[in-house]
């Protein structure tokens, strides 16, 4: 029986081509198949770095059925490298089922590191970065609510992706439950030509984005709730008393 292939995960550019890495192209040339969450989206990239491998199609509508295939093709020994249309996959994109299922057959992985959008948002948010929860895309109905309340007792910052036609829904729903004076910073564009980050409270940012172009995928930077301590509670537990 043949030695088992690896399965890498590969990140692409956000954006600006000039961020894959070295190692990224050298894997993606040597791999025997690339997955790519959209084929016709992957291909201006590959062709620009002169990578010719065959390309198959894994997304979130078919991953439970191909990755049974992948991890075939797997255990006979090739190796397979997952990207997605930008960024990590995995991170707000498919892999994580095909990364576990790999797993349980003892399977090789291994994720390079690269281009991701939460992170150059975060740093050029202003907002705390030595702890922060990344939320990804909000539930679009069911729990949604739910969420909103939860994060909004929040004290860490808190990072969220949104897509440009629900951006203005979501800055008035954060005004109900995080409060219309919370602190955010909103990132476009990331990494290209009309990159951009709009900071200010929920109401100035929501001001701002309408009347400005609503292009390209956000990320949304949330300051946390303000701690309150236990000196403070107590103290206004004394004056409930009193």
């Amino acid at each position: 029986m043949s030695e088992k292939g690896k399965l890498y995960l590969v990140p692409t550019p956000i954006g600006n081509l000039e961020d894959i890495t070295l190692r990224a192209i050298r894997v993606l040339k040597e791999a025997d198949l690339i997955l790519a969450e959209d084929t016709r989206t992957s291909a201006p990239l590959l062709k620009h770095f002169d990578i010719h491998q065959k390309v198959f199609s894994h997304h979130q509508h078919n991953e439970h059925q191909s990755s049974n295939e992948i991890v075939k093709f797997l255990l006979e020994g090739k190796n397979i490298a997952l990207i997605s249309d930008a960024g990590t996959p995995a991170i707000s994109d498919p892999g994580f089922y095909l990364v576990r299922e790999a797993l349980k057959f003892d399977i090789a992985v291994e994720c390079l590191p690269g281009a991701t959008a939460f992170v150059p948002a975060l740093v050029n948010s202003g907002f705390p970065t030595d702890k922060f929860c990344f939320e990804g895309f909000l539930p679009l109905k069911k729990g949604r609510q739910t969420r909103y309340k939860f994060l909004a007792e929040e004290e860490r910052t808190i990072i969220l992706y949104e897509s440009p036609h629900r951006l203005l829904k979501t800055l008035d729903e954060m005004a109900t439950y995080f409060g219309a004076d919370r602190q955010i910073s909103v990132s476009r564009e990331l990494t290209k030509m009309f990159e951009e980050t709009v900071r200010g409270t929920v109401t100035e940012v929501k001001l701002y984005f309408e009347t400005h172009p609503l292009k390209g995928e956000f990320v949304m930077c949330v300051a946390g709730a303000e701690a309150k301590s236990s000196k403070d509670k107590y103290k206004r537990d004394e004056e409930t008393d009193e």
